[in-house]
This record gives C-alpha cells, structure tokens and sequence, in this order.
C-alpha cells in the first residue's frame, strides 16, 4: 500500500461516491475574508465544513447544505485563493440530509492548504451562496517535519449539551489553540440514548441550561432523529470553528446507537418502541456516514465500514479500530475460545496484516474501547476486554493476546494503544514480566476523555497483560458535570529530527497533568 495513502484494512473506497475533478465551473469570484451572509434564495452552508481523513495527498471535504446544491469545492495556497483549483461535488439534497462530501487528491504534501465550499443552484451555477472556508495541513512524505495531533470522545452525554452560560464545548476552542495537524475522535459522537434536557439543576443548586432541539428531546429511533442527533453538535461555535481548522479522524462507539450494544441485541428499554439493535445501529451509521468525512474499506446499505488505516506520512499510521459492529454479545467473558471476540476474526486478521506492512516509525491503534479497565455491563456481563480475571486469557482477552503475539513475533515496533470511552483520563503500561500471559512486548495505552460529558469513578485493573497504572484523574462520584469536574484530551507530538513520541494528557483549559516520552524502536519501554 501506498505511503500516505487512506486506506481500510484493504482496498480504499469512499464513504460517498461523489465526482471530483479539476476543471472549473463558471462561479463568480467570491472572497472568505468576511463573514458568510446568506444569500436570500441561494443555498447556504450554516452547519460549517469539515475536512476528515487527510493523507500527503489527499482529504475529504464535508459540507451540508439548507437546500438542493451542487457541492463544489476550490483549494489555493493561500487564503487569497489566487490560482485556485476546483473539485466538482455532487448535487446534494434530501436523500443524504443535504450533506456532500468531495474528494480531493493530488494535493501537494506537508503544505498548508486553504479551501472554500461553495453551494450553488443544481439549475444555475453561478446562483451561489456564500462560500464557506477552512483550512488544513496535509502530511509530509519527508521524516523531517514534527506533527502533532489530539485525541478525546463522548460529546453531549448524560443529558449535559450545549451550554450557552458556559460558552458552549469550550475545550474545542483550547485544542484549535494549539493548531493540531489532526483530532482523533474516538467514539460516542452522539449519545443518542441521552436525550438533551433544558435545564439540569445541580448539587449545589446551580442550574445548568442547554441549548435543546426537537430530536434531543427523546432517544433517537428513526434515521431523521439520528441525523439530528448528528446535527445538534453543529449547533456550537467553537466546534464549527474548530472543523474549519483541524482536520478529523473518527470513529464511533456504543452511544452512537445505545449505551453498551452488540450486534443482535433487543433492548430492555421502555424508551424504545424500536428495540432491535440491529435496525437502529444501521441507522444510525448511515446518518454517521452522512455526517462525517472518513475513508471506508466498502459501502453497503448499512454506510459501509468504519475501521480503516489512515496513513499520515512515515512517522505515523493511525489504525482505527471498530469494536461495535463485529463483536459478540456481552457476556461474563469466560470462554475459553472465542474467535469472533471484540474485532471479528475477519477485521483482527487485516489489522495484523496492515500492522506488519506498516513503514511508520509509530503505529498508534485507536480503540474506541480500553484494554486493562473491567469496564461492566450489568451486574455479571462485561463490556470491554477485560473481564476482572487476573488469569490466563479468557474471551474477548483472547483476540487481544493473539493481536500482541502477532506484534511481538512479527518485530512490529512503535505501537501506541489511544482511547477514551471511561470519562476520565488516565495512563496504563502492560508488561510481560507482571503479566499472567507473557507473549508480548511491553506497551503504552492513554486514556483522555470527555469532551463534554459526565465524569465517572475510576475502574479496576485487569491483571492478564500485567498493567500497572502511573497516572489516572477521575471524580469521586457518578455523573459529575462539566461544570464540575475537568474535561480532558490527550495530545501527541511527535519530533520530525529524533522520532521522539510525546503524550501529554490535558484538562480543559490546558493545563498538562501528565507527560511521557516514548523513543522510536526501542522495545520495553
């Protein structure tokens, strides 16, 4: 496979099939150097542009529209946008939610590149809304230059959205400070179990408002109420702001679809009049196909999948894991063989394969669920990988010891283990000669999370791969707010000269409450 290229565990195909290319359409000339304005009886683009997956040479541009457009998309050097060149999109409307993605390809690498979006009447081209404009940076294919990208999950959960006392998700804004050249999402997007209340009043009597929309007011069943769920997000400033800056790599987790569910589950929810998992998680990843801008291994009706490679030069390849679609059920995780485990053998066997072709000095997996946390379901099931036994692998923590097997004898260096998921942050290092299954080479797995959402208690450790824990935050109680207890991310810089690797696990505002520097290639550390 291709350095630099975005890929699945496999061949690479789009989300959407959209047309791009590089002759120009008769568009007036517009500028981004003021505010967008409406165009009366124009399309307009309110809900901001994305850009996802983004590689030496190529990303895919998001955008939603108000009404029926052709999506067209224009990239120059600068914000000038002198020399431009333009990508035709597809004509977007009702059947994708007014959304479009457009593919771009051929960019020049390790460059700043400015775009701009613009809508305009499928029947008359040059009736054109306001461009929409943002900005990012594409890999560089040389060692030289260092790169540096952030990490977190869980948005909107427990019933704590949008607070416009608060200023909104203000740790969007301290991440877009700190210029990343990419976000990892990683997971629980949405809760779309949690419906988004106007007022909470807390413990010490304080009342937290949220802003609120008719499809937050209850649990989303259909696909409208999946796509405003989705939606609601877009609602605020800074993460609109933020999407016109960072480029994303995303995946998803439970609350995209219901809290801890597996394929084939029937809910035991009186909230539900849909109670079939299986319906309402092709739902919602269809609305989360048509939402975010991510490489896919192959579409289907279901929006295909989400588990990709997205390759981000020679320093890093970012494996995103989907531990949702292809495990089995929740259970007390005791077997003694279990072949379809948290990935399914099928996505396990191309992540192996996709982790030995690797060149990157640094493989960092992001999983959307923890590895050595006992994270329950219920009062006998478990939802994680680790199930509370300290012995040799049983269950789900059977994959997980034939994946670092495979690491180990196939002399794959340079793998980083990043998630979220627990709502608290926290660090973890597994090591062989602490471990009840020895077969592995010593790693790292951080921890960051929410975004803005409730904290939660710390969990216990599993002992089978040996973890021990130097840095964990996390409340004393249930469901504490945002307003209450910190909201974290996790950043990474890699050193473009050394190939240092640099984790630094951050609160909202800033603020570093733990810092680790990994070296490239060297084992055991």
């Amino acid at each position: 496979m291709a350095q630099g290229s975005g890929s699945g565990f496999g061949r690479r195909s789009l989300l959407q099939g959209v047309a791009a290319g590089s002759a120009a359409l008769a568009l007036p000339t517009l500028s981004c150097a003021a505010p967008a304005q409406a165009r009366s009886g124009r399309p307009s683009a309110d809900w901001g542009v994305q850009v996802g997956d983004v590689t030496a040479s190529s990303g895919l541009v998001w955008v939603r529209s108000d009404r029926p457009a052709r999506m067209v998309v224009q990239t120059a050097a600068t914000e000038s946008f002198r020399h431009a060149r333009s990508w035709h999109g597809p004509v977007i409307g009702p059947d994708t939610d007014f959304t479009g993605i457009t593919s771009l390809h051929g960019l020049p690498s390790g460059e700043q590149i400015h775009y701009r979006v613009l809508l305009a009447d499928p029947d008359d081209p040059r009736r054109t809304g306001e461009p929409v404009c943002g900005t990012f940076r594409t890999a560089p294919t040389g060692r030289r230059a260092d790169l540096r990208f952030h990490w977190s999950g869980d948005l909107a959960g427990q019933g704590w959205g949008i607070n416009p006392d608060r200023g909104g998700y203000r740790i969007y804004e301290d991440m877009r400070r700190r210029n990343p050249d990419f976000f990892l999402c990683s997971g629980d997007n949405i809760y779309a179990d949690n419906p988004i209340p106007e007022r909470v009043t807390l413990p010490d009597g304080r009342i937290w408002r949220n802003v609120t929309t008719e499809e937050k007011s209850k649990v989303a069943e259909t696909l409208a109420e999946f796509r405003g769920a989705f939606r609601y997000n877009l609602l605020d400033d800074n993460l609109r702001r933020f999407n016109a800056q960072v480029p994303t790599i995303t995946q998803w987790d439970d609350h995209e679809v219901h809290n801890n569910w597996y394929p084939g589950q029937l809910l035991d929810d009186d909230r539900y009049t849909e109670k079939d998992t299986d319906v309402l998680s092709a739902r919602s990843l269809r609305a989360f196909s048509e939402y975010f801008p991510i490489r896919t291994l192959r579409p289907d009706r279901e929006g295909g999948r989400v588990y990709r490679v997205v390759r981000h030069g020679p320093l890093l390849d970012v494996f995103v894991l989907d531990m949702r679609r292809y495990r089995n059920a929740n259970s007390p995780g005791r077997q003694t063989d279990d072949p379809q485990g948290i990935l399914g053998a099928e996505q396990l066997r191309r992540l192996k394969r996709e982790l030995s072709r690797s060149q990157a000095v640094w493989k960092v997996i992001a999983s959307d669920m923890p590895l050595g946390l006992v994270v329950p379901d219920g009062k006998t099931n478990f939802e994680a990988v680790a199930q509370g036994d300290p012995g040799a692998p049983l269950g789900r923590e059977l994959q997980l010891a034939e994946l670092l097997r495979h690491i180990k004898h196939d002399r794959i260096t340079g793998t980083v283990w990043l998630t979220t998921d627990v709502h608290y942050t926290s660090a973890q290092h597994y090591a062989p000669e602490r471990a009840a299954f020895k077969d592995f080479e010593p790693f790292w797995e951080f921890v960051s999370g929410p975004l803005n959402a409730g904290g939660f208690q710390a969990l216990k450790l599993d002992g089978t791969f040996g973890p021990t824990q130097p840095f964990i935050k996390a409340p004393d109680r249930a469901n504490t707010s945002p307003a209450e207890s910190p909201q974290y991310f996790g950043e990474v810089d890699i050193d473009g000269g050394s190939g240092e690797l640099t984790v630094r696990l951050r609160q909202e505002g800033g603020q570093v409450l733990f810092s680790k520097v990994l070296q490239p290639g060297r084992v055991g550390q």
